[in-house]
């Protein structure tokens, strides 16, 4: 009698492991001591740290958040004994995190993401259009041609 089951099925029954699957199908790289999403992140990381080493940036920092739209909330309580409560969560809030964000030669600040073409979602270009309204920041996109 033969087994007719995916390899998929056969490792959930032999108890192995398989690393979940990006859903950009993007591979999770570590560099520099660092998980990025992608190979293509992890190497502007790379171009960016030289850059700084050279005094072309500064101030380089990764996976910032910026909120776009802040969670809201009841009103706070007082409780028996002075304290403040937080008020029930109405809404949660939306946040972009930038891959990059690092000051140029002339003291700009640069917000910097890596893209492609299956990571330039709709909820994305949104979040870009919010970080435009908000916060006045146009976000410095490199795509990777995927």
């Amino acid at each position: 009698m033969a087994w007719n089951i995916s390899e998929k099925e056969a490792q959930r029954l032999l108890g192995i492991k398989v690393p979940k699957q990006n859903k950009y199908n993007a591979q999770k790289t570590k560099a520099f001591g660092i998980e990025f999403d992608s190979m293509f992140e992890a190497n502007r990381y790379g171009e960016l740290l030289m850059l700084q080493k050279a005094g072309e940036i500064t101030e380089l920092k990764v996976q910032v958040p910026f909120v776009l739209i802040p969670e809201k909330r009841e009103p706070a309580t007082v409780g028996k004994r002075g304290g403040l409560h937080k008020g029930k969560l109405i809404e949660k809030g939306i946040t972009y995190v930038a891959d990059f964000v690092y000051r140029d030669k002339y003291g700009n600040k640069i917000v910097e993401d890596t893209k492609s073409k299956a990571t330039k979602t709709q909820a994305y270009r949104l979040k870009k259009k919010l970080m435009l309204h908000v916060h006045n920041i146009h976000i410095k996109e490199l795509t990777n041609g995927n």
